[in-house]
């Protein structure tokens, strides 16, 4: 049964607010808040040249939430919200599941946080827009879910007309920042943000087997397992974009399921503490036009997933 945790997101009337509620092991990602701004509110699919949309004016409130859980559907986190929204006397102007939406040209014609808050899985995305009339304006609401094999990621991207709903307590969630090279600081940025590169782990082109030798990250990320022996990990592979998608995800799952073994086979970590994954190209960290921005693509990284029940 998944747990709820109460959200105030400002809505609507003077003096009020809407509760919206999201699973109790959402952790928020980023949030911006920018006052006397707009926001392109997509209201269709995209149509070979654009996103159709309604800019909507006013203070812009942007969310990014990550739930880490494995399986998770996008309906799943998708429905619920959808329900507060429309309860909330919102009507929904758009809804829409992955191809419906335009797939790629949909999510870079539209307005995303950047990873790695906001994570979108080009094969596997939802949004929904809807506005509400008030006496002050209009109130506009986009909402973009996404899911990794590890989590899901959920954008709230909310507008309302200066004056009508306050802006939200501090303009900027705790500092995040991308996922950081262990060396020194594998604890540091587990702790911190349930992520990390796993710094020296390297593969020949286009191979599958660890290179030899020590890699220190790996003796740190054993030693951070055995200090929390409750948490489970996943060792989730990434590629730059060369070649095509099926080829690059069944190669970073290889690697992470390499890199699996090894932990397990020279570092004693239990295997039903670790699983394995790869996202292919979804999941970049930098612009795969230049070779550091494709170097930069191309990493293993740990991921908390959870507690063991």
């Amino acid at each position: 049964m998944i747990r709820h945790l109460t959200l105030l997101l400002l809505w609507a009337n003077p003096g009020t607010a809407q509760v919206l509620t999201l699973p109790g092991n959402a952790l928020l990602e980023a949030e911006l808040a920018t006052p006397s701004d707009s926001y392109a509110l997509p209201t269709g699919a995209w149509d070979g040249i654009e996103v159709p949309s309604q800019i909507v004016e006013g203070d812009v409130t942007t969310q990014v939430w990550r739930i880490p859980a494995d399986g998770l559907a996008t309906l799943q986190l998708l429905r619920p919200l959808r329900d507060q929204v429309r309860q909330a006397g919102y009507d929904v102007m758009f809804d829409c599941d992955t191809d419906d939406c335009g797939g790629f040209d949909f999510r870079f014609g539209t307005e995303v946080a950047p990873p790695p808050e906001m994570l979108v899985n080009l094969a596997d995305f939802r949004f929904l827009s809807a506005t509400r009339r008030t006496d002050g304006g209009v109130q506009g609401i986009g909402i973009l879910i996404s899911s990794t094999p590890q989590a899901g990621y959920v954008q709230i991207i909310r507008v309302a007309p200066s004056g009508i709903a306050p802006a939200p307590t501090g303009t900027q969630a705790p500092a995040v920042s991308s996922p950081q090279p262990v060396s020194g600081g594998l604890s540091a940025a587990l702790d911190g943000t349930g992520h990390a590169v796993l710094d020296g782990v390297t593969f020949a082109t286009g191979a599958t087997s660890l290179s030899g030798g020590d890699v220190p990250s790996l003796a740190a990320l054993a030693a951070y397992m055995t200090a929390n022996p409750t948490l489970t990990v996943a060792i989730v592979g990434h590629t730059d974009s060369d070649g095509n998608l099926d080829a690059n995800i069944d190669l970073s799952r290889q690697r992470a399921a390499a890199v699996r073994d090894r932990l397990i086979a020279d570092h004693g970590v239990s295997a039903d503490r670790l699983t394995a994954a790869g996202m292919g190209y979804l999941s970049p960290v930098a612009s795969n036009l230049t070779p550091d921005g494709r170097a930069a693509n191309r990493r293993v990284e740990a991921v908390v997933t959870g507690p063991i029940d």
